[in-house]
């Protein structure tokens, strides 16, 4: 259940550090040059710089906080056994086939002639 819960998490969490990522103006403008002066004005004067840098570091934290919280919660859950291992063990915990038993034939055929 927890699991679960923490997966969709990690996913919206994902999503939403790619999004902040993208938007940010780099050397090329990213997403933010395609909105213009709107980034300014949505923002504030110092633009969108600040709370998206802000918004990068929480949203890195929790997606590597969460990764490793799943990977704590879901290691031991794991069947070690690989799928060789099972087959030999149900092989050997299996009894052995044996072959229907053949009648031997009877002793009426003639003696080879040399």
């Amino acid at each position: 259940m927890i699991v679960g819960f923490l997966t969709v998490v990690f996913v919206v969490v994902a999503f939403l550090l790619i999004f902040v990522i993208l938007i940010q103006s780099g050397k090329g403008g990213g997403l933010a040059g395609i909105a213009g002066g709107s980034m300014n004005s949505l923002f504030g004067g110092q633009g969108s710089a600040p709370l998206l840098v802000k918004a990068t570091t929480i949203l890195a934290t929790a997606f590597m906080l969460i990764a490793l919280v799943l990977g704590m919660l879901t290691r031991g859950s794991l069947d070690q056994t690989t799928i060789m291992q099972k087959e030999r063990e149900r092989r050997m915990s299996s009894p052995a086939r044996t072959l229907p038993e053949v009648a031997a034939p009877a002793d009426n055929t003639p003696a080879p002639t040399e």
